[in-house]
């Protein structure tokens, strides 16, 4: 008999450890590594004390993807304890890391035959976390992998998302944009807004100048994704700021919110974004 659907995913799902730990949600990390110091991301440095050392440091931290290796023992594990239930695996887009490649490599490391489904997300952060949040819950109350799989994938056609860096220095400094880019940008206080098209890559939706403006064109994309249909909506932040503040008020001014949560952007998409980066993630219901 098939036992009860278990849930994978990487850190750059961004979901709280209190939500992972209810709902039995198994977390590869990611590595995060400021010079000659490595750290697991979400396990053993938090976002507040990676905010703080990105603020202070003077080289730019880099990131690492999980190996196979670490991806094979938390199958593995998974799968000592109860070898007829599938696992679904849900990961970082892979056009911006090779954490999905590693589980699919860890996958095919397995010596026996396993029932594991490794999903590429197309997103991050928590654009892809309430799916992998969604996908736990709806395991908890026994529902098949098939059925799962297909309220994860309407999901994200359902889920719009946007990114406002307060910087543009963490983009020039990870090769996202060139330093004359990113001068001209500070000089005028251009605001990038940025997204991941259906691929999973990054790209800049828009550039307007000024915080207010980039927060009214957000509300307007989102206008013409939605309009006034039923929504949830997830607000996130690198660290508390006013900006995120100010378009959540916006939003619920704007739209029909059934449900508003926050979380926080954690390390690895901080690494590349900066301090001060607010973000919105948007589904129908």
């Amino acid at each position: 008999m098939v036992g009860k659907v278990r849930i994978v995913t990487d850190s750059t799902a961004d979901i709280p450890a209190e939500i992972r730990e209810r709902l039995g949600i198994s977390m590869v990390p990611l590595k995060v590594i400021f010079g000659e110091e490595t750290y697991l991301d979400a396990v053993t440095i938090d976002n507040e004390r990676f905010y703080e050392k990105l603020a202070q440091s003077t080289v730019l931290p880099t990131t690492s993807q999980p190996s196979p290796l670490e991806f094979s023992e938390v199958y593995e594990r998974l799968l000592a304890e109860d070898a007829d239930s599938p696992i679904i695996s849900i990961h970082l887009s892979a056009a911006l890391s090779g954490t999905y490649q590693s589980a699919v490599i860890a996958h095919s490391m397995l010596e026996a035959e396993s029932d594991i489904t490794i999903i590429d997300s197309q997103s991050a952060s928590y654009g892809f976390g309430m799916r992998v949040v969604k996908a736990a819950e709806m395991a908890q109350a026994g529902e098949t992998k098939e059925r799962i799989i297909e309220e994860i994938k309407q999901l994200q056609r359902d889920t719009q998302l946007y990114f406002l860096v307060d910087s543009l220095e963490y983009l020039q400094k990870g090769g996202r944009i060139g330093k004359a880019s990113a001068l001209i940008g500070s000089i005028l206080n251009i605001k990038p807004i940025l997204s991941l098209d259906q691929d999973g890559i990054v790209h800049a939706v828009d550039k307007v100048r000024g915080s207010k403006k980039a927060m009214t064109r957000i509300v307007e994309l989102l206008g013409q994704t939605f309009g006034n249909e039923p929504v949830s909506v997830t607000m996130a932040w690198t660290q508390r700021n006013a900006t995120a503040e100010e378009l959540s008020e916006l939003i619920k001014s704007r739209f029909n919110v059934q449900a508003m949560d926050w979380t926080t952007v954690g390390t690895v998409i901080g690494t590349h974004t900066g301090p001060g980066t607010s973000a919105v993630f948007m589904h129908r219901l």
